[in-house]
């Protein structure tokens, strides 16, 4: 697997090590931003809630206030949205993404002003729930900050994409997660090992027993992530003698939709919890920590259905069948034993759905994971096993390094080629 990486070292990628410093550089950039506090904004101490998934996802810099506190999370949010729009919703947005080059680029201008504005009022409302501040010069001084902040980082990520190696805003995202592990690898020694509750053995084997799990929810991820069905296809007047014996395939993930069902289930979650700490009202506060929160029955009930309905929602929104379809007749291929047109569409859209099943049961389990974990194991909130941020990790890691490793390979036989 790592066979190529020996390679990065060779005179004649220089440049491609340039752009791996150039990536570690911004991502240091961001783990300095945000150790950075605003300076009128206090830390909150009190819990986040579902808002812990941005916490994690921002390095923890939600909590401690730090000026990169929103992380890219605005932005993403506009870019599900815009995706959504993109539909037959509003025609414009449709006509747009039929318009090419040049109508993604109009999209991801819009996308951009919207996640600014996102980011603005993600800002404002957190000000106001959890700075503990009600002085309105010191609230728009703190969301600008945040905002400010934000629109930083999207300039870094955009940096990185063009100069450096892999998603710039994904590797935002991936780093801010591993920023958090460490805390809570050392929280669990501290709890299970030094602080008294179980003696030195048990405690020893708990710890290691800790750290097996989180290797095996690894494995599991990365298993899950590099599985994928592999719909055989055809072109016609051309056989498979012609490609050396060689297959074509329609490769279809298990998990197609990636880590977007559980942002999406735990932002609409978010929001009643945001509203009843902005109102400050005991009795809406009491309702939505007995039936929505993730640690009540329903709560977790609840959950559970949002990223099934948005697993199922976002995978077909990504991977249209009937998109599919077409683009297979127009390059002239076609999947065995199924008619072109309307019962190809139909295979794939079957094959779509069952795999999506197994794909969001393995999302459920996931983001499931740490709740239960909490619920039972008697533990701080400060310590936490698998879940969301591992996924996002895991997935990126795996992009990247197939960027890095095709750009090795192309140069290589670039480099075959010359000689």
């Amino acid at each position: 697997m790592f066979s190529n990486l020996s390679q990065l070292f060779n005179r004649s990628n220089k440049d491609l090590r340039k752009r791996i410093y150039f990536t570690l550089f911004c991502l240091a950039i961001f783990s300095l931003g945000s150790a950075i506090t605003v300076p009128w904004a206090s830390t909150v101490y009190e819990e986040l809630g579902f808002l812990e998934i941005f916490n994690l996802m921002s390095g923890g810099a939600l909590k401690s206030f730090s000026i990169f506190a929103l992380g890219v999370t605005p932005y993403i949010t506009a870019q599900i949205i815009t995706q959504i729009l993109q539909m037959d919703i509003i025609p414009y947005f449709k006509e747009l993404k039929e318009q090419g080059y040049t109508g993604k680029q109009k999209i991801n201008k819009i996308t951009r002003y919207l996640g600014v504005l996102f980011a603005f009022v993600q800002g404002y409302i957190i000000t106001i729930a959890y700075s503990g501040t009600s002085d309105v010069f010191t609230i728009l001084k703190t969301t600008v900050v945040l905002t400010a902040g934000t629109c930083l980082l999207l300039w870094i990520g955009d940096q990185i994409t063009k100069y450096g190696i892999g998603n710039g805003l994904s590797l935002l995202i991936m780093a801010g997660i591993l920023q958090s592990m460490p805390t809570i690898f050392v929280n669990a020694f501290k709890e299970l090992i030094t602080s008294g509750t179980f003696n030195n053995v048990v405690g020893i084997l708990l710890f290691v027993a800790f750290i097996i799990i989180y290797l095996l929810i690894i494995i599991g991820i990365v298993w899950i992530q590099l599985a994928e069905r592999r719909v055989p296809i055809q072109y016609a007047n051309r056989t498979n003698s012609a490609y050396g014996g060689h297959q074509n395939f329609l490769p279809v993930k298990i998990n197609s939709a990636g880590v977007i069902p559980v942002i999406f289930a735990s932002t609409l979650i978010t929001i009643p919890v945001t509203i009843v700490n902005l109102l400050k009202k005991q009795k809406a506060i009491d309702f939505v920590n007995n039936y929505i929160v993730n640690t009540s029955l329903t709560g977790f009930i609840l959950y559970v259905i949002l990223i099934l309905f948005f697993g199922y929602f976002y995978t077909f929104l990504q991977m249209n069948p009937e998109e599919m379809s077409k683009n297979l007749n127009k390059s002239g291929a076609y999947i065995p034993g199924v008619r072109p047109g309307n019962d190809t569409s139909d295979y794939i859209g079957n094959v779509l759905s069952k795999l999506t099943i197994v794909g969001s049961i393995f999302l459920i389990i996931i983001a499931g994971l740490p709740i239960l974990f909490q619920k039972f194991s008697g533990l701080s909130n400060a310590v936490t096993i698998g879940g969301t941020g591992l996924l996002i990790v895991v997935g990126v890691a795996i992009e990247t390094y197939k960027q890095l490793d095709s750009s090795l390979i192309s140069r290589s036989h670039r480099n075959g080629t010359r000689r």
